[in-house]
């Protein structure tokens, strides 16, 4: 006989750790819950911060205002507070045109609109506080190979397991963006190339970027730069996020270090003064995958499994984390109602309930890009008199910031 788990989480990056300190928090202690990781899990630090120490070249995600609300209420932010840097303003444009707009956290009395980490420190926090919570059963290295439709909901073929079947309720699929066990499922994918690169390192500035995001839309595509905390000699950073053409990636990536900033400086132009410096270049191409199906009897497909989007409104892992914790809160009902975790129709109602915010966030991500490379003159004018007129259009420009923020239709309580 196979052992049993009512809820098996399969993958644990930070969308599968989220999602089991989410269930953790929201489920009592009946409700058995693994999660499995291919990777071998750090060891508990029991109780003790982790050691952190700020790299240059390390990445990092921005997290929107909605996510601050999330990791709030599971307990986590203060883990990671000390080491983010808030974006109190973004400022948009559009290299060669007039048009512009600039956003303030201060006019809708927030914080912030958003907040920029390093993973090392996301991840680590992240899994110490699973660790603290103490609620999840973490196995790794351990693998779902196989899931079939089994007598108690889904019957798990193991690898690393202490048996070679697991039969649990409910599997809740996070492995990622390429999800081997999506492809096992027999979920199909629709996949839209964007043939472009997305190149991403952090920059060395010589003026500061006072907690100021910047996008920049150019002919060559989009530049994200995103304020971090200083390196530790005291240089200004920034994260950038610089979307290209293959080919002028791949030179980019191997150019030497004064190339590279010089093309980065001609196409950004002098808001953050002369670029100083660049760390560790990466690039990878960028395609907007989506799951034909995110929900049946027993599955739910999350997170970049679920959906894995353009990077320009840096929206993809928010997103991810607004699903965590609608499905945390429709687990939680179902269990107060008696009703079974797998049963389809509480995972629809997820999934009912998500499709709007899903559909505006990878809309949004999705035609961005494109609205801003055409090269129409009179589509460019469109977009400078739309990105100008933000600031005497006081509601328009509202819920762009809240998309920005990713609070859509959340209600959000100002911090003193």
């Amino acid at each position: 006989m196979a052992a049993y788990r009512d809820i098996v989480i399969a993958g644990g990056g930070m969308v599968g750790v989220s999602l089991a300190l989410q269930l953790g928090e929201l489920l009592s202690e009946k409700v058995s819950i693994t999660l499995i990781e291919g990777f071998p899990f750090p060891e508990s630090l029991s109780g003790a911060a982790p050691s952190y120490h700020p790299s240059f070249d390390a990445r990092s995600t921005a997290l929107s205002y909605s996510s601050r609300l999330i990791y709030e209420k599971i307990g986590v932010w203060s883990d990671l507070e000390q080491w983010l840097c808030p974006i109190e303003r973004i400022h948009v444009s559009n290299r060669g045109r007039f048009g512009s707009t600039l956003m303030r956290s201060d006019d809708y009395d927030w914080p912030a609109l958003g907040y920029v980490v390093e993973n090392a420190w996301l991840g680590s926090a992240l899994i110490q506080a699973l660790y603290r919570q103490g609620r999840v059963e973490v196995v790794s290295p351990a693998k779902v190979l196989k899931a079939k439709p089994g007598e108690s909901g889904v019957r798990l073929s193991m690898e690393g397991f202490s048996e070679p079947e697991l039969d649990a309720t409910l599997l809740l699929v996070a492995d990622g963006a390429n999800s081997g066990l999506r492809k096992e499922l027999g979920v199909a994918v629709e996949e839209k190339s964007y043939r472009q690169h997305a190149l991403i390192a952090n920059i060395a500035s010589a003026e500061k970027h006072d907690n100021c995001a910047f996008e920049r839309f150019t002919d060559q595509g989009p530049i994200a730069l995103l304020p971090l905390l200083p390196a530790p000699g005291g240089e200004a950073r920034s994260a950038l996020v610089w979307t290209l053409a293959p080919q002028r990636a791949n030179e980019l990536l191997t150019c030497p270090e004064q190339e590279f900033l010089q093309a980065l400086q001609e196409r950004f132009g002098y808001r953050l003064g002369r670029l100083r410096q660049v760390g560790e270049r990466h690039a990878y191409p960028l395609s907007l995958v989506q799951s034909t199906e995110q929900a049946r009897k027993g599955v739910v497909v999350m997170g970049n499994a679920a959906h894995a989007l353009h990077p320009v409104a840096g929206q993809g892992y928010n997103l991810a984390l607004r699903d965590v914790a609608a499905l945390g809160h429709e687990l939680a009902a179902a269990e107060e109602q008696g009703v079974s975790l797998g049963d389809l129709s509480v995972l629809q109602r997820y999934c009912d309930k998500q499709r709007a915010d899903q559909d505006r966030t990878v809309g949004a991500s999705d035609i961005l890009p494109s609205l801003f490379m055409h090269p129409d003159p009179v589509l460019g004018l469109a977009r400078d008199i739309g990105l100008s007129g933000l600031d005497i259009l006081p509601a328009l420009k509202r819920e762009l910031v809240r998309y920005a923020a990713g609070v859509g239709e959340m209600e959000v309580v100002p911090h003193e």
